[in-house]
């Protein structure tokens, strides 16, 4: 018997599917030449040779991107803006009022995971300009509502979510095949500006569209003409690029896609994907809740002060916080995620677990100044507005950070499922049901309470406080995902790179000397 041939029955196979291939550089106790344990990350001139775009030409596709966020942000924070105008309008109480958010991200998180599916698969572009199309029209067919027909309503901004679904899934992944490392970083970052900044906009323009027009109706007619500029900018300056080209070296097979079985199965093995949901859920949850009920507090809190007159039916709510909340936002927003991903990447260097314990700060932090905002919300509206501010910044820090973590721990040919399941979970317990129980709780307890302006100040105010708490969950998910970040993240390069096989569904398979070499075969096939 040939020396080949006496290997131990049991021995690892040197052809297995679940670990590095043999040799792989840059791995202990590997073979091959030795390489640094980073991928190499390729210049302007190598990425215009493997996207087939130039510099500029992918700045303008994140260009695109971004203002599409912007849009989609805009629009659904205009409803907000004239939230107690649709209250009178309609003849509503607060969980109502709530449920008019919480339909339209039900919606957008069920359709996530069909788009996510598609986006992994088909071409993005067009997938993007058709969900834009419906969102647009849709959104447009709301403002013609009459009073008698709330289900209608609800029933449109459900619809809404078709497009959204469709974009923000997909965008994101764009960007990772046009840009790698600190580059992908600043321009996630812009991208997730528009977050803010969009939110922010539509607190302003609904607020100073009602007022110009005289009617709330007009304010929701604003974003469906920018939505087909939006549809024509994505048709003539986008362009597909291929999945996952720039991460992968030179002489690496091209990743192809696996069932969606597979993926699930490889996401939910994923740790610091989970834990970072679960993180960017509590993120959901409190922002959900201050996007919809911030401006209709602040108004009840200037009513207590007797800074404001209350709004009577039959009137136009009158208040100026949806403006300033608006500006806060936008400019929270922008200071909040420039300062995570500039924190971010200066830590990176030292500390690969920067990320992740940059968003746990964040929402570590928020969580004391927005239970301030609120506490010092019947003694001082000013007050109240700092702590917001320093609230909103502190939380405004993980928007772009988590969305890095998603796509360095993400294999290429799953981002978009990824996407879409992340959305599914931020929003399924985040936002989506935020807003109504936010307003369930207050309309409880304005029910054991005499009525008067101040009980509905106060139980709006009780139920907000549940915010802080979230917050803080939110970090503790983050401290553990920098436990897992540096394994997942340098598993999912090594799988890009074709140095990593994950194992198939026949795992019921052993090891046998066969040709010479040990090889893996079914345990069926072996009699003993």
């Amino acid at each position: 018997m040939s020396g080949s041939d006496t290997a131990p029955f049991l021995s690892q196979a040197d052809d297995t599917d679940d670990g590095p291939v043999p040799g792989t550089p840059g791995l202990p106790g590997s073979m091959g030449n030795s390489k640094s344990e980073d991928p190499e990350v390729p210049d302007r001139e190598g990425l215009q040779h493997i996207t087939g775009l130039s510099p500029g030409h992918s700045a303008l596709i994140v260009a695109v991107l971004c203002y599409i966020n912007l849009l989609n942000y805009m629009d659904r924070f205009t409803v907000a803006g004239v939230l107690p105008d649709i209250e009178q309008f309609f003849d509503i109480g607060d969980s109502s009022s709530g449920l008019i958010q919480t339909v339209f991200i039900s919606s957008y998180m069920v359709l996530a995971p069909v788009f996510g599916y598609l986006g992994d698969r088909y071409n993005r572009k067009y997938l993007m300009c058709g969900g834009i199309a419906f969102w647009s029209l849709v959104t447009l067919g709301s403002s013609f509502i009459p009073r008698e027909q709330f289900w209608l309503l609800l029933l449109t901004r459900g619809l809404v979510g078709v497009g959204e679904a469709s974009y923000s899934t997909i965008a994101p992944t764009l960007i990772a095949d046009l840009f790698v490392a600190d580059q992908r970083s600043r321009m996630l970052s812009v991208f997730y500006f528009a977050i803010p900044v969009g939110s922010g906009l539509g607190y302003i323009a609904g607020s100073k569209v009602k007022d110009m027009a005289g009617d709330w109706h007009w304010a929701l007619r604003v974003t469906p003409g920018l939505g087909v500029v939006a549809v024509l900018l994505l048709f003539l300056v986008v362009r597909e690029p291929p999945r996952g080209a720039v991460e992968r070296h030179s002489d690496s097979p091209p990743l192809n896609p696996t069932s969606w079985w597979a993926d699930l199965r490889a996401l939910a093995r994923n740790p610091s994907f989970i834990l970072s949901s679960l993180g960017f859920t509590a993120v959901a949850f409190v922002t959900g809740s201050l996007a919809l009920w911030a401006p209709a507090f602040l108004l009840r809190s200037r009513v207590v002060l007797g800074e404001t007159p209350p709004c009577l039916p039959g009137d136009s709510c009158s208040s100026s916080d949806s403006l300033i909340f608006g500006l806060i936002t936008c400019l929270t927003g922008v200071l909040g995620v420039g300062l995570g991903v500039e924190i971010s990447r200066r830590l990176r260097r030292s500390n690969p677990r920067a990320d992740p314990l940059v968003c746990a700060a964040g929402l570590l932090g928020s969580a004391p100044f927005l239970f301030l905002s609120l506490a010092c919300a019947r003694g001082s509206i000013v007050a109240t507005y700092i702590f917001i501010f320093i609230g909103e910044t502190l939380l405004s820090m993980n928007w772009a950070v988590v969305a890095d973590i998603l796509l360095y721990v993400v294999i290429p040919t799953r981002r978009s499922t990824a996407e879409a399941f992340q959305i599914v979970l931020s929003h399924l317990l985040g936002d989506a049901g935020s807003p109504y129980l936010v307003g369930l709780i207050s309309d409880r307890l304005r029910r054991s309470w005499p009525p008067s302006f101040l009980s509905e100040f106060r139980a709006l105010q009780f139920s907000l406080m549940l915010c802080a708490f979230v917050g803080a969950l939110g970090g503790a998910a983050f401290l553990g995902t920098a436990i897992f970040i540096e394994g997942d993240r340098r598993q999912a390069q090594l799988h890009v790179q074709g140095l990593l096989r994950e194992a198939g569904p026949t795992d019921d398979r052993i090891v046998v000397p066969r040709r010479g070499r040990s090889t893996r075969v079914p345990v069926s096939s072996v009699l003993i």
